[in-house]
């Protein structure tokens, strides 16, 4: 035959552009991009309806997000997680908040002396995103991308002092938790208790939980809908500063920084 039929005739390049493209992926992300509108979550049937979806669509997306670890669920609604963050860091090279928290950081481990860290929650660890060391020695060699297990670190407590109490029940009842030194809480309804006693006052303090001789002080660092994005901590050794002193003398200074690092994000 001369002549081509349709089915044969040559794909023009828009035809073509079309074909290449992967329909669930351009969903998924437009699943993300309304989940990021929405820092307080968005039922399955909100997202639907956002998403131009149907029920079970716009379900296998967000049950695929939430297994992949880029989102969350709380009883009915659905959130982005700390793990979507980690890769806005990572093409970002931590430059937007990191980047301007730095010197806020070293204002104050030049004025107490000590190291002060910043920290994300992922999966059953805090990841360290900014540090600062002190000038003083501690044992524990800690840099940025460093993991250490949230049940037993300060800026862990006060990120999953965010949690719905559902979630920390849950979080505990699968977290892998051993003793780390004589002192560190292994029990899961007093670490339930300790982390929610984090979210009441506003910080939280580990004394030689994770080593024997290291102390610290965490406080959170909230986005402009007041949820816990990240926290902030000073790290010191227990034979300068007692609990009570970190409260008097560490605690005003780490809660400035935070509202200062705050303000930086409430502007972004």
């Amino acid at each position: 035959m001369e002549n081509e039929t349709e089915s044969n005739a040559p794909a023009t390049a828009e035809a073509q552009a079309s074909r290449d493209l992967v329909g669930s992926l351009q969903k998924g992300l437009g699943v993300l991009e309304i989940l990021a509108n929405a820092p307080d979550g968005m039922t399955l049937t909100e997202v639907a309806t956002e998403a131009g979806l149907t029920r079970a669509g716009a379900r296998r997306l967000l049950l695929t997000l939430v297994a992949s670890g880029y989102a969350r669920q709380t009883d009915r609604r659905f959130l982005l997680s700390a793990k979507l963050l980690g890769l806005a860091r990572t093409w970002m090279g931590d430059a937007a908040l990191w980047r301007y928290a730095e010197p806020v950081m070293r204002r104050v481990s030049a004025t107490l002396g000590e190291s002060c860290s910043a920290a994300v929650l992922e999966g059953e660890d805090v990841v360290y995103v900014a540090r600062v060391a002190g000038r003083r020695i501690v044992s524990v060699r800690l840099n940025v991308g460093t993991r250490l297990p949230a049940y037993c670190t300060s800026m862990g407590r006060v990120l999953l002092s965010d949690l719905e109490a559902s979630e920390l029940t849950g979080f505990l009842a699968k977290a892998s938790i051993s003793a780390k030194t004589e002192r560190t809480v292994t029990d899961r309804a007093e670490l339930a208790e300790t982390v929610t006693l984090a979210g009441a006052r506003g910080y939280a303090i580990v004394d030689q939980e994770l080593e024997l001789g290291l102390r610290s002080i965490a406080v959170p660092i909230r986005n402009r809908a007041g949820r816990i994005t990240a926290a902030l901590n000073v790290s010191t050794q227990s034979a300068r500063f007692t609990c009570a002193e970190m409260e008097q003398s560490i605690l005003p200074t780490l809660l400035a920084a935070a509202r200062e690092i705050e303000d930086f994000l409430a502007l972004q």
